[in-house]
């Protein structure tokens, strides 16, 4: 994957993962007057995601547990962020309208985009490569 490609889907994944991970659980956790504390975890959590993604979309022979879970983060963040700030953009009255991107489109995003990367795995990734210069033979589906 280019460069370009995956700074692109790191802008996405990074602020989302860290938000997801300071307001889902943090927010249950007691620290008090500590609010230092969940956003230094929060932050270090999306660094180590993003450090995985940065080495995992650059691979060139991913496995077929990194292709799933590459495509898991990099979906669920791009519906994360839709689901969190559309609602501040499209509808600033609305009390609870992050809680769409956290409890919703982030959670539901991630498992679509799990279920995807095993469908790209399956049937583009496992295909064995034909030399050059021959076609592949029908498949029997």
């Amino acid at each position: 994957m280019s460069r370009f490609t995956r700074v692109l889907v790191l802008l996405f994944v990074l602020p989302a993962t860290c938000l997801f991970l300071y307001w889902i659980p943090f927010a249950l956790l007691p620290f008090w007057d500590q609010r230092w504390l969940p956003a230094l975890l929060a932050l270090a959590g999306a660094i180590g995601v993003g450090l995985y993604l940065w080495r995992r979309l650059g691979a060139a022979g991913a496995t077929g547990a990194s292709t799933v879970l590459s495509s898991g983060f990099i979906v669920g963040g791009v519906a994360f962020c839709a689901g969190f700030f559309g609602p501040m953009i499209f509808a600033p009255g609305a009390n609870q309208g992050p809680l769409l991107g956290l409890l919703i489109t982030g959670p539901a995003g991630f498992l679509v985009g799990l279920l995807g990367g095993l469908v790209y795995w399956r049937r583009v990734k496992r295909r064995p490569a034909s030399p050059p210069g021959t076609s592949r033979p029908a498949s029997p589906m």
